[in-house]
C-alpha cells in the first residue's frame, strides 16, 4: 500500500475529454513511492497542489492536507501528454532520495535471474562490461561510491529510474525489477 505519492499533473477544470462536460471533478494524477503505481486522485477543495508535490495519499484521513482520497489506479496511456512528460523527472526525484536504499541495494544484491540473465541486463544502457565491473567492485554505499569506484559510469541512479520508467510504459514484460 502506497503512503505517499508524487504528482505528476492537476487538472483543477476535470479531463477535457470527460463525458460530463458540466459537472467535471478536478483531477490530479500521481505516482506512487513503493510500488510506483499511477493514481487518479480527488484534491482537497481549495487545497494548493503543484506538479512534483510529494502528498500524502494513506490511511490516515486526518494526515491528507492535498488529497482527499484516491479515485482509481490508471496506467501509462491514460495520464495526460503533461503527466507523461512528468514521469522521468519524478521518478528521478525518487530514486535520488530514496530513504530506505532499496536502489543502491539492488545493485549489491543484483543477481541472475536464469542461467543466462542476469537481472542488471535488464537496466538500459547497461553493457556485459560494465555489468561485469558493478558485480567485481560490490558493495557500495551510495550511488557516489559507486561513481568513484567504476570508471565512466556516471549517474548510475539514471540507469535505475530509466528501468522504472521502461516498466511502467510496457507492462507486459516478462521481469519487472521494481513495478508490482
Amino acid at each position: 500500500m502506497e503512503d505517499y505519492a508524487y504528482v505528476l499533473d492537476v487538472l483543477t477544470e476535470g479531463r477535457p475529454d470527460s463525458k460530463r462536460r458540466f459537472r467535471r471533478e478536478p483531477v490530479v494524477y500521481g505516482l506512487g513511492i513503493k510500488e510506483f503505481k499511477i493514481f487518479d486522485m480527488k484534491p482537497v477543495p481549495g487545497a494548493t497542489i503543484n506538479i512534483g508535490d510529494r502528498c500524502y495519499i494513506g490511511k490516515e484521513t486526518e494526515e491528507r492536507t492535498q488529497i482527499d482520497h484516491v479515485r482509481a489506479r490508471v496506467n501509462y496511456k491514460e495520464l495526460t501528454h503533461t503527466a507523461q512528460s512528468e514521469l522521468s523527472f519524478v521518478l528521478d526525484e525518487i530514486v535520488r532520495t530514496d530513504e530506505s536504499g532499496k536502489f543502491i541495494d539492488f545493485y549489491n544484491k543484483a543477481g541472475p535471474i536464469s542461467r543466462r540473465y542476469h537481472s542488471l541486463e535488464l537496466i538500459p544502457g547497461l553493457g556485459k562490461k560494465t555489468m561485469n565491473l558493478i558485480v567485481n567492485s560490490r558493495p557500495y554505499k551510495d550511488f557516489k561510491e559507486m561513481e568513484e569506484k567504476i570508471p565512466n559510469f556516471r549517474n548510475p541512479e539514471k540507469y535505475i529510474s530509466l528501468r522504472i520508467e521502461n516498466e511502467i510504459k510496457e507492462t507486459e514484460q516478462k521481469y519487472k525489477l521494481f513495478v508490482r
